[in-house]
Formats: C-alpha cells, structure tokens, sequence
C-alpha cells in the first residue's frame, strides 16, 4: 500500500512540473508579411503603399506560370497571365494579394496568392505654387501637411493659404483632392488630411 502512494505520489508531481512549462510554451502564429524597403529597412505590409517603380514577388501556390518577379509600371499597374491588368499602386501588399486571388477564382476556387515586396522606391512627395522652395521632398516617416510646408521654405506673400489642396492617388490610379486650411491647422482645429502618403501633391494656390 505504502509503495503506491509512493507511486501516485511521484506521478502527480511529475504532472505539476510539467504543466507550468506547457503553459509558457509559445504557440505558433503566422508569420506576417513585409515590406522590404532600400536600405535593408522593413514594415509591415499592413503599413507600406506602394507607388510605381516598387519590385515585386507574386506567389501562386503550385503554379510556376502565374509566380512571377514584377515592377510596378508608371500607370500604377501590373500584368499577370489569366488576371491581366490590375491596380498594384496605393494598396498594401495585403490588398493587392487578395486583389489577385479574387481575380484567380474564375480559374481556381481557392487559389494560395503572396505578394512580397522586394525593392521599394524611396517614398516623394510634392509641394508645388506660392512657396518659397516648389519642388519634390523626400517623405521621412508620418510626415505632416505643416511639416512638408514648412521644408518648402514657407509662403510667398499672396499665397492663399485657406485654399490649399491635396492631390492623392490611390488604388488603381483614382485621383482623390483633399482640402487643407493652413489657419485652421495652427489653430489645432480638425483636418481632412494630416500625415501624408507617397505621391502625394500639395498646391498651394
């Protein structure tokens, strides 16, 4: 008797020893998808536009003819065999990927796509009319309206500052104008557009 309490004794504490270490056990989770900017810098596709000129990897699961590497072309596009032309600049590499297994299932009920971003161009934007230094800036991280104003060098003297637009384009090439009042913002009221995207254009009329 005293020999299988022993036992029974033993076998729990074996049990409640290794709970604790199964319960630190790390579960397994998808691996997220990046993009891999120049320069070895990476975000998550979740974050990165692209804009056209950015390489591309399109992965078909099992099918060598449609897995191809490609460019985004200055109209905004890229071509695959059977999907043809379709909307690549403005959308996260997660949007254009689903873009495509939409477009596969007239040929494939589930088909397995990824997009990975290879090489993306270093991000611009533009500030163009009455400042001081018109011209393409490069976009340093969550830049603002103010920010990329102020790197122009600020106003000419007849500038209408309640007047400036933002020209954005987005997916498949839809050309948006966001309004930007330069007072209401000093004032800290709210605005349409804060932080700008690769592309985009300010006028200042």
């Amino acid at each position: 008797m005293t020999n299988s309490i022993q036992v029974l004794a033993s076998f729990s504490l074996v049990l409640w020893l290794a709970a604790p270490a199964a319960a630190q056990r790390p579960t397994q989770s998808a691996r997220p998808e990046t993009a891999v900017g120049t320069g070895g810098t990476t975000a998550t596709a979740s974050d990165y536009r692209l804009v056209p000129g950015d390489k591309l990897r399109v992965e078909v699961y099992k099918d060598d003819k449609l897995s191809q590497n490609l460019q985004v072309r200055p109209d905004g596009k890229i071509t695959l065999p059977l999907v043809g032309d379709i909307a690549a600049a403005g959308r996260t590499s997660l949007e254009l990927r689903d873009a495509i297994a939409t477009s596969l299932k007239e040929y494939n009920t589930n088909p397995l796509v990824t997009v990975m971003v290879v090489e993306t161009v270093p991000p611009l934007i533009y500030v163009m009319g009455e400042v001081n230094n018109a011209g393409p800036q490069p976009l340093k991280g969550e830049m603002t309206v103010l920010q990329a104003l102020a790197a122009a060098g600020g106003f000419k003297d007849f500038a209408n500052t309640k007047n400036i637009r933002v020209l954005r384009k987005g997916a498949g090439g839809i050309q948006t104008t966001l309004a930007f009042n330069y007072k209401d913002a000093i004032a800290g009221k709210t605005q349409p557009v804060s932080v700008l995207r690769p592309g985009d254009t300010i006028i200042v009329p």
